[in-house]
C-alpha cells in the first residue's frame, strides 16, 4: 500500500465517493474494480499537504486538471492526468492534442459544476461522457497512483494503467517537471 491511510475496496465505501464515481465504480461493470479508497481530512485534499500528512511520495500522486480548449465559438472541455511532480504542458501539447487555439484551466465553478464533484477531489473516473481524458504517459506507467475521489476528504489508489481503459482515455506525453 502507499502511504499511511486505511485503504478498503471503494465499493465497500460508496459514502466516501461523489456520486458519478459511486455510479463509475458500481457493478459488474465498474470501470476500476480494483479501486481502493481511504478517508482523509479535507483539508488536507490539496496535494502538497496530503503527501506530507499522509506520506504518500509525490510521484505516487496524480492530479487531475480540468482543460477548457477553444477554437472559434466552441468549447471542449478534457481532464488531464499528470504526476504531482510534473506541470501538465497545457498551452503547447494538450492545446494542439484537443486542435484548439487557446486552451486553460477551467473555471473552478464550471468544473465541479459539469462533473458532480467537488473543487481538490476531482477524478478522470465519472467523467461526463465524451471528455477527452489524457493520461501523462508517467501516471499511466505507475503501479499504483493515488487520485481524488470526488470529493475532499478521501482518495482512490489504483493501477495507472487502469486510468488508460477509462472511456476516452488516451496516453500522452504531456508534462514537464515542476520547477
Amino acid at each position: 500500500m502507499i502511504g499511511d491511510l486505511d485503504w478498503t475496496p471503494a465499493a465497500d465505501r460508496p459514502d466516501l465517493l461523489a456520486e458519478p464515481v459511486r455510479a463509475a465504480l458500481a457493478g459488474p461493470d465498474a470501470a476500476v474494480p480494483e479501486a481502493l479508497v481511504a478517508e482523509i481530512a479535507p483539508e488536507l485534499a490539496d496535494t502538497a499537504a496530503f503527501c506530507e500528512r499522509y506520506a504518500v511520495p509525490p510521484e505516487s500522486s496524480a492530479n487531475c486538471v480540468v482543460v477548457a480548449a477553444r477554437r472559434g465559438g466552441e468549447t471542449q472541455l478534457a481532464a488531464c492526468m499528470v504526476l504531482a511532480t510534473h506541470r501538465a504542458d497545457v498551452n503547447g501539447v494538450i492545446r494542439r492534442r484537443l486542435g484548439a487555439r487557446k486552451a486553460s484551466f477551467a473555471p473552478m465553478d464550471e468544473a465541479t459544476g459539469l462533473t458532480g464533484m467537488e473543487y481538490g477531489g476531482i477524478t478522470p473516473v465519472g467523467l461526463p461522457a465524451g471528455w477527452p481524458i489524457l493520461v501523462d504517459e508517467l501516471v499511466a506507467a505507475q503501479p499504483r497512483v493515488v487520485v481524488g475521489s470526488g470529493v475532499r476528504r478521501s482518495k482512490l489508489l489504483l493501477p495507472g494503467r487502469a486510468l488508460t481503459g477509462l472511456p476516452g482515455a488516451e496516453v500522452v506525453a504531456l508534462s514537464r517537471p515542476l520547477g
